[in-house]
């Protein structure tokens, strides 16, 4: 079809416009060929006549369909040229609010100046692993197809990231970055991937400003080399840089900002870090307040400086340093406020003392001599001598400026080299992936140097992008065999040639930079000599001289020659720089080390022309000559490009090109000329223009089939789909040029697809036309059908009418015989019922006055019982209180009991033979003097014992007899009270009882009174109430409706509110089972995490044989840390043990030092203690003498008692200790410590002993954790404050050291605190020795001088106690003597229970007493009873589990028993008897129903049980042929007779080897479904059986009688359940993450892309980018396959015997991974979101739930989780217009977001043209609805949430006795119990 022909009535057409570039248009008559003009219309409505050109005869764009506007691929346009590009972009833009677009190979990229939420994780998550094509343009879309081709071709890539400033080129670098980050990992534990993304914040300060277009210009260009390993997990990173605009540091213009760093430092002044740095606010700078816009609206430059510094420290630039550069730019701030004066006209002086001046050179460490001369003057050097020039102030001014700029590149390359070193790696870098983020082509009012390098810089980019294109282009054809012609595109290869050519513009730039007179005149003049009549590509202005212009490949530039051969000199003064090298600051000699000297050859000052200057990062090799240092910018540009471009080449490129769409930084606001000038200057425009030369549209066989196969006739249609199409195509299109047949697809020339949808759209419309006359017949027909029925239904009616007025009059003649009849036996019945009433009301009267007396009498006794509830509530809570107590004082037992330990392991420590030997050198002359002093200090010890002792006897006596008296007295007085308050209590009870004779007889003439006026009123009543019954009955239906109303909307208000707060629970419930279950989760990462890493430590410490590694994580179960724990007891004990028997050897000299020691201590410690004693008897005796007495004899009697333990304690320790030391020293040969000896007995015997000590502590801790976590919830925050451990509890337990030994321990642990740890005693001589040990003796007494005062004042307290509790003690003692007897009358089963409750109620009693008394003062004695409610209780629990013991054993006895007696009357038989009668066959069926259901094995068999059943057991043999869960029962099993055998040690290592052993398969085989399944229904059903044996009431009501005989008797395992629950939740998340990864790949091809209903919707025509074919072929997955895979998935679990509760879980979570997957699958794809692709998701998700009815499974909540997919199908299908639309889709939409329902609207893209999109306005009144709805601004969802599980308890009605293990699991060492 020719061209010219679809230029028909109706047709759209593009012309161009000045202000909207392009303006769409419509033909109002047909074109013919000959005419010279189009009548044309406008989209107003404007009528207007369109010229064509007279000499081209070019007819306007097409336009294309409405379809295929806004697709995600330009090239996928039918008609492909500039209007359309822009149209689509547009539309996407502005309506869709889409960014990026593909075309062809190229991402646009459109600056949307505004945030959006598209880059988040679950975006990135998203992406991965997709096609490049699969889903909507994205920049991640990108770095994934960059990431995939790196890892599948084993080749390096590039990502080229280009547009000019503001388009966005850092950001979408930075999001490339991130997405390598997040999906590739480190392969370091160095955390290398954050490295990378740290290096942005450091770059964007010291390289991004502020300009009038961009908040966050990037002033350099970079190309970041990201390297990883074979892994392809990143190892490291290097970053090259460009182009650095130095100029701006010394410049700004209007708008703009210096770089950030220095706004970061001036706001940030503040800090004390900073104040050396004398730095105030920004516009106190020249530097940085010249272009008067020093703050960025919604930047906090104070926190940017803040994640700078983090940066830096992350990449390991430490604070030092990082000052270091602050301090460097500081200086440069500084700098640029030196004010340079005029001396005169050829000279300048800086004043003297300037501020900013003194303030530089103090920050840079150089004088301010040099800098203030240098500053103002230059040399000048000649052949033969050397002069000192002074620089006028613009020359000087000038100069200050060029070596602030020097200053800033050096630091900023010093900052670029260090930011590659930390990135740098040892790891060898497999490949790399290259983002180069450099400028885009740029042409300004002025141009100068830096324009002419970017844009040189681009026209090379330019020229790679279109040999790449061409190539791909060239490739496709012959990839697909079609004859092709070379496609004529642009070569930009003149206009390089004439820039770097030889003879080129920067050869002559170069060479006049050599030339002693060289200018820029002089350079423009060689310019136009040399090119102007050479290359067509090169023009001179007409209007200047210096000046010309380049033809380059975007549009033509004019560049001014001003400027261009100082900036590509680049000088600076040598003496500055001569002066900063002298510097005293490191950092910037650092930065000055390879200077070379940069002065311009002719010796000429620096130039003042140009505003910027550029600063190209030099090459890092060392070893470069003089000459290479001399290059000129130009030349190291020109270099540092040509190795660019080589490195460019030797990778895969992909192209990301970023369109401003304004100037003014608006959010989504577009303009069309500026975007053009773009589209042209970066290559889309050239891109499409090949794309059109040769076949832009594609389309697979397939896809053309299913498309157009509404214009093939059913004879068309072959077996062939080829063929077909070839055929039908040949029909169709005449000219066989506009296309061609490849291998797989069909290639159109640009506008045939435009044609076949022409043809499409004409045959739907006439098939819609036949539609409309065949639904408007039905219609009419369908409406006299029903008028017809009316008419039929009006009769029946009227007949039926008639009918009922007969029966009417029948049913009246009835009704009056009836009325006769009842008003006869009314009368009758009320005779009747007036006597009957009578008699009632006086029954009522009776029973009334009974029921009163009952109802006080109950009142009463409720009362009573509230009482008690809250007595015995009160009592609770302080017996709760005192266990409190207790613990707390237990704790600082257990405590005092560990330090005493330390103190002797720290004492033997200090009996270290070398430690004194080195000491002691040379006392043996003291040593006698001091054993004199030790004798006569020994009997000085007698005697003040003598003198104590006397002194206790005879206040014993004393206080004995004041006792006496005292209770005496105290008998009398009580008797007393007894006798006063029992006359007092007869008189009342007296006194009592007449009043209630008088009441009585009173009520007596009152009732008798009443009865006769009630009899009176009774008939009038009676009266009364027959008129009022009549009226009563009809209020009373009445009422009643009224209240069944009333009840009925009740009841639905309280089951709303009900369902609501059942609701809310769930939820709540539910959220904390998800953050338990996630938390296990992590604790399973983190434990295969450490699993890993042990098992690489293992590896790499193989070799080291002494080395012993303690496992540094906790285990998760208790057992595992008990039997950790005491196996490092174990062996501390052992090695405890060697190190008493390494310190036994000590020689005399230490021993007698030591001894001397401790009686000096001792001596003083008496001494103090005695003084101590006789001031409080002094005081005590003044005060109260009688009182005293009594509870001084209590303190002597509880310290005698007290030292008489500590006494028998040592004398036992030291009895142990020498006989240790007696078999270790006797048998010092080298097999002493051999097994057997005697020292090894010893040692075994004290470590048994330690062991039964501890289990004995272990096991009381235990009974007491169990007794008091019941009491937890009732302890009040006031007792918590009072029994928290005080100051005083520590002083009290220093008082109580009043025995010898417990003083002399002290001080010398306390000496050896103050010793210093590591002392050298080889340097001191024997004086430093003795003054060190005099020293510590000082200190020893100034301490336990503190300590006895300290004791002193609490002794007080303790007497005043110590008289209250001896009293309480004999009143104790005589009430536990009646109890005792009352006990022993009672039976034995009954004593225990008597005795705790007489304990319980005195203690309450003691309680009650004690808290009315100051709290503090009584907190001993409620530790004291607290302790003893303990004893009594772990007495109970011990003698109730003795017998449980014993009854047990009596059962095995008694049936012991009676098996014997079965053996002695089988043994009577004869061996012939037995062999002959047919008897015994019959005992062995009996013998079976005595088995118990349990197996028992043996300790060493128990790795080849958990072997066999758990590492060697094949899931598919046992679930097909055995009974499910036959594992569980038989581990549940073995565990029970370990618990009937009293095991404990049996129960623990096979319940953790059991579990490690389920862990490690997982870990093994966790990717097999199967194996997950069948161990999750075996630990569930394990779990069932915990709990169905566990003795409890709530699981044995469950069980059989036999069922509930074989409950576990010895051991609670509750705890185990709950590690097993943890498993079975671990197991569980496995077997989601398995399905989840089976599943994946089937949804988005079984759910959207597959046409489930075939020629519902037709592919749209695609670009050049592959997408995945809507229509299944052969190998993609179907919406069956997902539905064979769910089948197979319950099959599977149904026959592992998996609980129907947790199927029906696990089937939910599988249909919210397919849902969740669909609709974010849907979010990121334009071409889904169509009204056919609704239908067909509907189709399908009723196929899910069709599903669920089969399987019984849809009350599991499965079809809720497809709600928000349901919803968005249907938000594709519903009107989508007005209003009332718009607030439909709000009510319908209610399990979508916002988010996800603007972009479902956003996305919505009609596939044929009898569709409507979606209009703005539309969508912004759905955003303005929804603007109150609170939630998540997510936008996709969480595919990786899990529903939190539960373990519903399901008990088994499976015998354990009657189970059968088959030899097949080689368990025969196994025996039946």
């Amino acid at each position: 079809m020719a061209a010219s022909e679809l230029y028909t009535k109706r047709a759209r057409v593009w012309i161009p416009d000045a202000k909207e570039v392009w303006k769409s248009a419509e033909l109002n008559k047909d074109y013919k060929n000959g005419d010279t003009s189009l009548q044309l219309m406008l989209e107003d409505g404007t009528n207007i006549e369109h010229k064509l050109d007279p000499k081209t005869k070019n007819l306007p764009h097409l336009r294309n369909p409405d379809i295929l506007v806004g697709e995600n691929d330009l090239t996928a346009l039918s008609y492909l040229h500039e209007p359309a590009v822009l149209h689509n972009l547009k539309v996407r833009f502005m309506d869709s609010k889409l960014i990026y677009t593909y075309c062809g190979i190229v991402l646009v990229a459109i600056n949307p100046y505004e945030t959006l939420p598209i880059y988040g994780a679950d975006i990135i998550n998203a992406y991965s692993g997709q096609n490049m094509g699969d889903m909507d343009p994205h920049i991640f879309a990108v770095a994934e197809e960059a990431y995939k081709q790196m890892a599948r071709d084993e080749r390096n890539q590039s990502i080229i990231v280009s547009g000019e400033s503001g388009a966005g080129k850092t950001v979408s670098a930075k999001y490339a970055m991130r997405y390598f980050a997040t999906v590739s990992g480190s392969a370091s534990e160095a955390n290398v991937e954050e490295k990378v993304l740290a290096s942005n914040p450091i770059m964007e300060a010291i390289g991004n400003a502020k300009t009038t277009r961009n908040d966050n210009s990037s002033r350099f260009g970079k190309y970041i080399e990201i390297g990883f390993d074979n892994r392809f997990r990143i190892i490291g990173a290097n970053m090259r840089t460009y182009l650095l605009e130095k100029s701006r540091v010394v410049f700004q213009a209007d708008e703009e900002r210096n770089y950030h760093i220095f706004y970061q430092l001036c706001a940030s002044s503040h800090l004390p870090e900073f104040k050396t740095l004398k730095l105030s606010s920004a516009n106190d700078f020249l530097y940085t307040r010249q272009g008067r816009s020093p703050v960025i609206e919604g930047v906090d430059d104070t926190k940017e400086l803040c994640n700078t510094r983090d940066a830096f420290t992350l990449l390991g630039i430490n604070e030092s340093y990082q000052m270091g550069l602050f301090q460097v730019l500081a200086a440069i701030l500084h700098l640029g406020n030196v004010e340079i004066k005029d001396r005169d006209s050829d000279s300048s002086v800086i004043p003297a003392n300037n501020r900013h001046l003194t303030a530089f050179c103090e920050l840079v460490g150089v004088s301010y001599q040099d800098m203030s001369q240098w500053l103002c003057h230059r040399k000048l050097k000649t052949a033969t001598e050397t002069y000192i020039k002074t620089l006028p102030r613009l020359q000087a001014t000038n100069a200050r400026d060029a070596l602030s700029k020097h200053i800033y590149a050096k630091l900023f390359n010093w900052i670029v080299e260090h930011v590659n070193k930390a990135l740098i790696t040892s790891i060898k870098k497999h490949s790399f992936i290259g983002v180069l983020d450099i400028y885009g082509f740029e042409t300004f009012e002025i141009n100068s140097f830096e324009q002419f390098c970017i844009n040189y810089a681009n026209e090379k980019l330019q020229q790679q992008f279109n040999m790449h294109v061409f190539k791909l282009e060239q490739e496709e054809y012959m990839r697909e065999e079609i004859p092709w012609t070379l496609i004529d595109f642009y070569d930009n290869q003149p206009c390089i040639n004439l820039i770097e050519a030889k003879m080129g513009i920067l050869d002559l730039l170069d060479e006049e930079c050599k030339m002693p007179k060289g200018s820029d005149d002089s350079w423009a003049q060689k310019l136009y000599n040399t090119h102007l009549k050479t290359c067509t590509l090169f023009e001179k202005p007409r209007m200047s001289n210096r000046a010309f212009i380049i033809q380059h490949f975007a549009d033509k530039v004019e560049y001014q020659c001003e400027g261009f051969l100082e900036k590509n000199k680049d000088t600076v003064n040598e003496e500055q720089i001569n002066v900063l090298k002298a510097s005293k600051f490191d950092l910037l000699v650092e930065l000055f080390q390879d200077e070379e000297k940069a002065t311009s050859p002719t010796g000429q000052p620096p130039g003042t022309g140009g505003r910027t200057r550029l600063s190209v990062k030099p090459d890092k090799s060392r070893d470069k000559s003089s000459k290479e240092h001399k290059k000129t910018v130009g030349c190291q540009f020109r270099n540092s490009l040509q190795m660019l471009m080589e490195t460019l080449n030797a990778t895969t490129p992909h192209y990301v090109r970023c369109i401003k769409p304004n100037d003014f930084k608006t959010a989504f606001s577009f303009d069309p000329k500026r975007a053009v000038q773009q589209l042209r200057a970066c290559g889309v425009l050239e891109t499409i223009r090949i794309s059109a030369a040769g076949f832009p549209s594609r389309w697979t066989y397939q896809e053309f089939f299913s498309r157009y196969r509404v214009l093939m006739k059913q004879k068309d249609v072959l077996p062939d789909k080829k063929l077909t199409c070839r055929n039908v195509l040949e029909k169709l299109v005449q000219d066989q040029d506009k296309y061609q047949f490849g291998k797989t697809k069909i290639f159109f020339r640009a506008g045939q697809v435009a044609y076949l949808e022409k043809l499409r759209a004409d045959k739907l419309r006439a098939a819609c036309i036949r539609i409309q006359k065949t639904i408007r017949c039905w219609l009419v027909r369908k409406k006299y059908l029903r008028m017809r029925s009316a008419a039929i239904t009006i009769q029946r009616f009227t007949r039926g009418y008639q009918a009922r007025c007969l029966a009417k009059f029948m049913r009246r003649t009835q009704a009056a015989t009836i009325i006769q009849k009842y008003q006869r036996m009314y009368v009758e019945r009320k005779r009747y019922r007036q006597k009957q009433a009578a008699a009632l009301v006086m029954q009522t009267i009776l029973r009334a006055y009974m029921a009163r007396q009952k109802y006080q009498a109950l009142l009463r006794e409720h009362k009573a019982v509230i009482i008690q509830k809250r007595v015995r509530g009160w009592l609770a809570r302080c017996w709760y209180k005192r266990c409190l107590v207790s613990i707390v004082y237990l704790q600082c037992c257990i405590r005092r009991m560990r330090a005493r330990r330390e103190l002797k392991k720290l004492k033997i420590e200090a009996r270290s033979v070398e430690h004194f030997k080195k000491l002691n050198k040379g006392m043996e002359n003291k040593i006698m003097q001091l054993q004199r002093k030790i004798d006569e200090q020994t009997k000085d010890n007698r005697a003040i014992n003598e003198r104590l002792a006397g002194l206790e006897s005879s206040y014993t006596a004393e206080s004995e007899r004041l006792r006496s008296d005292l209770s005496r007295l105290r008998g009398v007085e009580e008797e007393a009270k007894n006798k006063t308050n029992q006359v007092a209590s007869l008189l009342e009870e007296l006194e009592r009882l007449r009043k209630e004779l008088s009441t009585t007889q009173k009520e007596k003439k009152t009732i008798e009174d009443w009865a006769q006026t009630y009899r009176n009123e009774m008939e009038k009543m009676v009266s009364e109430l027959k008129e009022e019954n009549g009226s009563l009955k009809q209020d009373k239906d009445n009422l009643n409706r009224l209240i069944q109303e009333q009840s009925q909307q009740m009841t639905e208000k309280m089951a709303r509110s009900i369902a609501q707060e059942t609701q809310q629970l769930e939820t709540d419930l539910n959220e904390e089972r998800s953050r338990y279950q996630n938390l296990l989760t992590e604790h399973l990462r983190l434990e295969e995490k450490y699993d890993d890493l042990k098992e690489v430590m293992a590896s790499s410490n193989v070799s080291k044989p002494g080395h012993r590694r303690t496992d540094s994580t906790h285990s998760s179960n208790e057992s595992e840390y008990t039997y950790n724990s005491e196996y490092a007891e174990l062996e501390e004990g052992s090695r405890a043990a060697e190190d008493v028997t390494r310190g036994m050897d000590t020689s005399l000299t230490l021993k007698l030092q030591k001894r001397l020691t401790e009686l000096e201590q001792e001596k003083q410690s008496l001494r103090n203690e005695l003084e101590n004693k006789e001031d409080q008897f002094q005081r005590a005796r003044a005060r109260d003498d009688a009182e005293f007495k009594k509870a001084r004899g209590a303190e002597l009697e509880y310290e005698s008692l007290k030292r008489q333990e500590l006494e028998s304690e040592n004398k036992k320790l030291k009895h142990n200790l020498a006989e240790m030391r007696q078999s270790l020293l006797g048998n010092a040969a080298a097999g002493a410590g051999a097994p057997g000896s005697p020292a090894y007995k010893v040692l075994l015997e004290q470590l048994n002993a330690s062991c039964e000590e501890l289990d004995v502590r272990k096991e009381e801790v235990l009974i007491l954790r169990s007794q008091l976590v019941s009491q937890k919830e009732a302890m009040h925050h006031k007792d918590e404050k009072e029994t928290m451990t005080e100051p005083s509890v520590y002083v009290g337990d220093v008082s109580k050291l009043k025995d010898a030994d417990e003083l002399k321990q002290a001080c010398i642990g306390l000496k050896d605190t103050n010793r210093s740890a590591t002392p050298d005693f080889h340097k001191l001589n024997e004086d430093g020795e003795l003054w060190l040990v005099n020293q510590g003796l000082k200190e020893t007494i100034r301490l336990l001088e503190h300590q006895l005062q300290t004791q002193r004042r609490s002794y007080d307290n303790e007497v005043e106690a110590l008289r209250g509790e001896l009293q309480n003690v004999k009143e104790e003692n005589n009430r536990q003597q009646q109890l005792l007897a009352q006990n022993l009358q009672l039976p034995p089963e009954a004593r225990i229970e008597a005795s705790l409750q007489h304990e319980i109620t005195r203690l309450t009693n003691e309680n009650l007493e004690l808290m009315a008394d100051d709290p503090t003062a009584s907190r001993e004695a409620r530790v004291i009873i607290l302790r003893r409610m303990v004893d009594l209780m772990e007495q109970l629990e011990k003698q109730d589990r003795t017998i449980r013991k014993l009854k047990k054993q009596l059962k095995v006895y008694s049936k012991r028993i009676g098996e014997m007696g079965a053996g002695q009357t089988e043994g009577q038989t004869s061996p012939g008897q037995m062999v002959d009668e047919p008897i015994h066959p019959v005992n062995i069926p009996r013998r079976e129903k005595d088995f118990q259901g349990m197996l028992e094995y043996k300790k060493e068999d128990e790795l080849k049980l958990v072997k066999n059943l758990i590492l060697e057991l094949k899931p598919r043999g046992v679930a097909v042929n055995l009974i499910p869960g036959l594992p569980a029962y038989i581990l549940f099993m073995c565990l029970r007779h370990a618990d009937y055998v009293n095991d404990d040690q049996k129960v623990r290592t096979l319940l953790t080897s059991s579990i490690n052993s389920i862990k490690k398969i997982l870990k093994k085989r966790g990717d097999d479904f199967e194996t997950v399944s069948f161990w999750l229904a075996n630990t569930c059903r394990f779990l069932h059986c915990l709990k169905q044996y566990s003795g409890d009431e709530a699981f044995m009501k469950h069980n059989t009688p036999k069922q509930n005989e074989h409950t576990l008797s010895n051991f609670d395992l509750a705890e185990y359940r709950q590690v097993i629950s943890d498993l079975a939740i671990q197991i569980y998340q496995q077997l989601i993450k398995c399905m989840e990864n089976i599943l994946q790949p089937m949804i988005v091809s079984g759910m959207l892309e597959h046409e489930t209903i075939q020629g519902v919707s037709g592919v749209k025509p695609t670009g050049l980018r592959k997408r995945t074919s809507s229509i299944a072929d052969e190998g993609t997955y179907t919406l069956d396959s997902i539905l064979r895979q769910l089948s197979a998935f319950h099959s599977t679990m149904c026959q592992h015997g998996t609980d129907p509760e947790l199927i029906k879980q696990v089937v939910k979570q599988q249909f919210y991974i397919i849902g969740a997957v669909t609709l974010n699958n849907l979010l990121l794809r334009k071409d889904m979101c169509s009204w056919s692709k609704g239908m067909q998701i509907r189709y399908n998700v009723s196929q899910l739930e069709e599903w669920l009815r089969d399987k019984g499974l849809m009350t599991c909540g499965a079809k809720e989780t497809l709600e928000p997919l349901i919803q968005a199908a249907q938000l594709l299908q519903v009107k989508k217009k007005t209003d009332e639309d718009a607030e439909a889709i709000c009510s319908m939409c209610q399990a979508l977001t916002t988010a996800q329902i603007v972009k479902v609207l956003n996305l919505y893209t009609p596939v044929n043209e009898f569709e409507e999109r979606v209009s703005v306005a539309f969508i912004r009144t759905i955003q303005t609805r929804l603007r109150d709805r609170c939630e998540s601004p997510q936008l996709l969802m969480d595919t990786k949430m899990i529903y939190p599980v539960t373990f519903p308890f399901s008990p088994s009605s499976l015998a354990l006795e009657t189970i059968q293990i088959p030899s097949s699991l080689n368990l025969g060492f196994l025996t039946r119990v």
